[in-house]
């Protein structure tokens, strides 16, 4: 690693040679001045990693100087020394951005440290958060090749999550490529797991089944309802485990963690079957018997989700809570969101109130239409990171604002996740085949076995039969069903985009968050 350079700033520097010997034997190059002046031109001409300042010095101030250095080099670290605790200079000094101050008189030590949390910070990180992994992989990898239950499952994502964001801090290409050695093994197996099990738990023939999209009222949200404090439900569409992580410490300045789980999206994992099946508490085939005017088909004209608050009202009454006071919400653009922060308060004389919140649905979507998403959400950490911006500039998130200091409870949950895809699969079929890329339906689908999940009888899968013969496949990992004309083109049209319908632990296992005010 270069040696890292430091200009000290002290009009009395001469009584620090000692401490300036210290540094440059620890590996430092350190330059000093004896007034800011010289300082600020030295900053305009010469790359610098760390400025120490001294806040009372003649002619001009440490503060001056550092702000002038500030506007040469916003992200220049700087360390004010000072004689002076006074809040009123403290928070000066903060306002202008100081990475760190010491109170005069200073050990050689003290400086040492200051130096290394800012200027190795990242190296450090990155060093400890490595070795981490590294005991953590072994772990991992027994675990995978064990017969895993659906909750051991939901454990080793929420791990791999975890390294995840673990990784971005620590600037270590190589693990991050290990990693995702690591989620691509994982998900290889969780499609077996999935494979092996899925049609046990929709036909409620195994005794060890998680909470799904049609249980979800039933058994994570209803529990929490008390009677006096309403509870908002703010369904977020599309929200994979990893990107509530990054929206967490935003809502979290708001609201008081009391309880972080995951569920299992049904499938496929697409909006107009697995949130249907949410408000409707049924799986899409008991939804087309009890509501055949309601349901539609893939291939049937009209609006999919159209229904859910009938779904939904339906489910409480045959729960016995049909008395409950709810309102229901559905947020579809901008202007929607707009009308939201502005009547919340409105809602807080209801027991349940539901929010519907497009926006990361309609993001991923737009990732294949605009070029200039594709730049912007390039990969899981940009796709993370837009969705963090998002949501702390959303009206959602002023809406939430408003109601936090209120008594109130607060469910965050989605209806799927949706992974990146990179691996195209052949796919065969009539005129009447659907044209989603993670799943499709059809008569006469022709296709590699080894690719999909295949329900010759979609009632197995707890899915409607579209037409006589019809037959559901479901992409695993991270393939994407491209039909054989224009196979090129669509290839490299939506390789590397984020979807939604298949197979994944991105896709299946998503968050339902338990919150209160503070």
């Amino acid at each position: 690693m270069p040696m890292a350079k430091i200009i000290w700033v002290d009009d009395e520097i001469e009584s620090l040679q000692s401490q300036k010997l210290f540094l440059e034997s620890k590996g430092y190059e350190v330059q000093t001045f004896t007034n800011g002046f010289d300082a600020i031109d030295f900053v305009k001409q010469h790359p610098v990693d760390a400025v120490l300042i001294d806040e009372s010095m003649p002619g001009i101030t440490g503060l001056e100087t550092l702000s002038k250095i500030k506007e040469i080099n916003q992200s220049l670290p700087v360390v004010l020394i000072t004689k002076n605790e006074t809040e009123n200079l403290m928070n000066e000094a903060i306002g202008a951005q100081i990475s760190d101050y010491l109170i005069k008189p200073v050990n050689p030590n003290q400086v040492l440290l200051s130096l290394k949390k800012i200027i190795e910070n990242k190296k450090l990180v990155s060093k400890k958060t490595t070795i981490a992994y590294q005991q953590e992989f072994r772990n991992l990898f027994m675990a995978l090749n064990s017969e895993l239950n659906h909750q051991e499952w939901t454990d080793i994502y929420r791990k791999l999550v975890y390294w995840e964001l673990e990784m971005e801090k620590a600037d270590s290409p190589e693990m991050r490529e290990v990693l995702q050695t690591q989620k691509h093994e994982a998900n290889t197996e969780f499609f077996k797991f999935i494979s092996k099990h899925y049609a046990g738990w929709v036909s409620g023939k195994k005794t060890d089944i998680p909470v799904m999209s049609h249980s979800l009222i039933r058994q994570k949200v209803l529990p929490r309802m008390e009677k006096g404090t309403p509870l908002f439900l703010v369904l977020i569409d599309n929200l994979r485990y990893d990107q509530w992580k990054a929206i967490q410490p935003i809502i979290l300045e708001s609201f008081r963690l009391l309880e972080e789980e995951c569920f299992y999206s049904i499938l496929p994992t697409a909006t107009q079957y697995s949130r249907n099946a949410i408000f409707a508490g049924l799986l899409p085939i008991e939804i087309e018997r009890r509501f055949p005017a309601e349901w539609k088909n893939d291939d049937e004209q009209g609006g999919k989700n159209l229904s859910e608050e009938l779904f939904f009202k339906a489910q409480l009454k045959s729960l016995g809570r049909g008395d409950l006071r709810i309102s229901f919400t559905k947020v579809l653009n901008n202007q929607a969101g707009i009308d939201l922060m502005n009547s919340i308060h409105n809602l807080l004389n209801n027991d349940l109130n539901v929010i519907i919140y497009n926006f990361v649905d309609m993001l991923s979507h737009a990732r294949t239409e605009m070029e200039v998403l594709k730049e912007l959400a390039g990969d899981e950490m940009s796709y993370r990171s837009i969705t963090a911006s998002w949501f702390e500039h959303s009206p959602l998130h002023q809406a939430l604002r408003k109601i936090a200091d209120k008594n109130v409870h607060l469910i965050l949950a989605t209806d799927h996740g949706s992974i990146r895809v990179k691996t195209p699969c052949k796919v065969i079929g009539d005129k009447q085949t659907t044209t989603n890329l993670r799943y499709k339906h059809g008569r006469n689908l022709n296709y590699d076995p080894k690719d999909v999940l295949a329900f010759r009888d979609p009632r197995e899968a707890g899915l409607p039969v579209p037409n006589v013969n019809s037959s559901y496949i479901f992409a695993k990992e991270d393939g994407f069903l491209c039909y054989p004309n224009n196979y090129n083109y669509y290839v490299n049209y939506y390789k590397n985009t984020f979807q939604h319908g298949g197979i994944s632990l991105e896709e299946m296992i998503v968050p339902v968050v338990w919150m209160q005010s503070r």
